[in-house]
């Protein structure tokens, strides 16, 4: 019983230290988890452990097979012979190789035109953590160095077993080399990149907002705070916030029966001996370690908190391909096609504000959060003065706003009114031409979609095909 009893009180302290080494450390893991999401090297690195382990089962099996006597390694199976399996070795090693030094030579390539064309942005986002990219990576990876290790370890007799496992391989090589260029020219369209952006885009804010917004806005009164207890500054690198554990900050602002106050917002970029931390009562007693191992610093924001990040993203896609360098308009809907299925879906979310409370209903965390008229903002602002000249903004972007007025709830229709009347005021200042004026006023979910939104001409000769615009409704 004091055995059993000894064991289980190590095992409680080995779990407590462990658990508070986490949350000590909750910074680092996360900062090394969005690395190693968005790192190509770490693929190969996990494809060699993966070689290794299927070397162990090849070798494993071929010795079980000789030994119950259903299988001689060296004569039996597909009766290889020694030159013969050299020659298909080789190949397959020359072939995996070509197949990696093409596929880092094209995803370098791919980084430049997204770079150039779309947003810099989008290079960690959509291309370096790319599953898809990855797995084909990996499967290189091991297919070279199982051949090769078969390869090597051939001296007088041949390994039947993995020789034909070498060739499988290849084989599976092959199709997949196959697919990934196929796969990267798709991916490479801006539709593609766009819409991948808008699906990670959606899973971030169906993680940020998981519950549904009422059908009237919520009024949060200001919380009574306590006298300030002091102020806890960043006192490491400089960075952008990229995570809160905002759950780990409600307990430790409950435990003490304090109050705390995130000054930055996740996206911020926070520099050193800026404040990090408002405590408030018996918040101030919180050592600085535990309140900074909340907050995740890097170089780059990523999505993982950030539902705003994915509207920055597409709205720079956007800007850029309406920039004089480019000029592709098209794209630009494209995008705004997207900011839409965004904002509808923040729309519907209830977005929280700024106040986190403890089971009992108590005010612990006050942490900023994007609002309503944040997320509309920004999906409109900056396109609307780079793209008013267009008309397929125009029209797109008046699509976008009086669709969302009559699908979301009433309490957000305010904003978008007001960004209708800012549209209606740009358009008319940039268009003196009264046809062009009233066509651009037209809503359109295409931009400038065919015949939607233009009426023949009534005068118009009978062999000429004229249209005019149809006046807004």
């Amino acid at each position: 019983m004091n055995l059993r009893g000894t064991f289980r009180g190590f095992f409680t302290e080995a779990a407590r230290i462990i658990r508070q080494w986490l949350r000590l450390n909750w910074d680092w893991l996360y900062r090394a988890k969005s690395y190693i999401n968005s790192s190509l090297w770490v693929v190969p690195f996990i494809a060699l452990l993966v070689e290794q382990v299927i070397v162990r089962l090849t070798g494993s099996a071929g010795a079980w097979l000789a030994e119950t006597g259903r299988m001689d390694p060296a004569t039996a199976l597909f009766g290889v012979s020694m030159s013969g399996a050299r020659s298909a070795l080789e190949t397959i090693v020359t072939m995996t190789l070509s197949f990696l030094v093409f596929t880092f030579g094209s995803l370098l390539v791919a980084v430049q035109v997204a770079g150039g064309q779309y947003t810099p942005r989008v290079i960690a986002t959509i291309f370096l953590s790319n599953k898809v990219v990855r797995a084909c990576v990996g499967l290189f990876v091991v297919t070279l160095f199982f051949a090769l290790r078969t390869l090597t370890e051939m001296d007088k007799t041949v390994d039947q077993l993995n020789a034909a496992v070498s060739v499988l391989l290849g084989l599976i090589s092959v199709v997949i080399f196959l697919f990934l260029i196929d796969y990267a020219a798709r991916m490479l369209r801006p539709v593609s990149i766009v819409a991948r952006v808008g699906e990670l885009g959606l899973e971030v804010i169906r993680s940020v907002y998981p519950a549904s917004t009422g059908q009237t806005r919520r009024k949060e009164a200001a919380p009574q705070r306590p006298p300030l207890a002091r102020t806890v500054v960043n006192t490491g690198a400089s960075g952008v916030v990229l995570a809160v554990r905002v759950e780990q900050l409600v307990s430790l602002a409950q435990g003490v029966d304090g109050l705390i106050e995130v000054v930055p917002q996740v996206g911020d970029f926070l520099a050193a001996d800026e404040p990090l931390f408002q405590l408030y009562g018996g918040a101030g007693a919180i050592s600085d370690a535990e309140l900074r191992a909340t907050v995740a610093l890097g170089v780059e924001r990523t999505m993982e908190q950030d539902p705003s990040f994915a509207f920055r993203i597409l709205v720079d896609i956007a800007i850029k391909a309406l920039s004089a360098a480019i000029n592709d308009p098209t794209t630009a809907v494209l995008a705004i096609d997207q900011l839409h299925r965004l904002l509808r879906r923040v729309g519907l979310q209830d977005l929280r504000g700024e106040r986190f409370e403890d089971a009992l209903g108590q005010t612990r965390v006050v942490f900023r959060t994007p609002n309503w008229e944040d997320y509309v903002h920004l999906s409109c602002t900056e396109i609307r003065h780079c793209g008013v000249g267009s008309i397929q903004i125009a029209r797109r972007m008046r699509a976008m706003l009086e669709n969302l007025t009559q699908t979301l709830p009433a309490h957000r229709h305010a904003e978008l009114r007001q960004q209708l009347e800012l549209l209606d005021q740009a358009v008319v200042g940039a268009y003196t031409v009264p046809a062009d004026l009233a066509l651009a006023r037209v809503s359109d979910s295409q931009g400038l979609g065919g015949t939607l939104g233009v009426r023949p001409v009534v005068s118009a000769p009978a062999n000429e095909s004229r249209t005019e615009p149809r006046e807004p409704t």
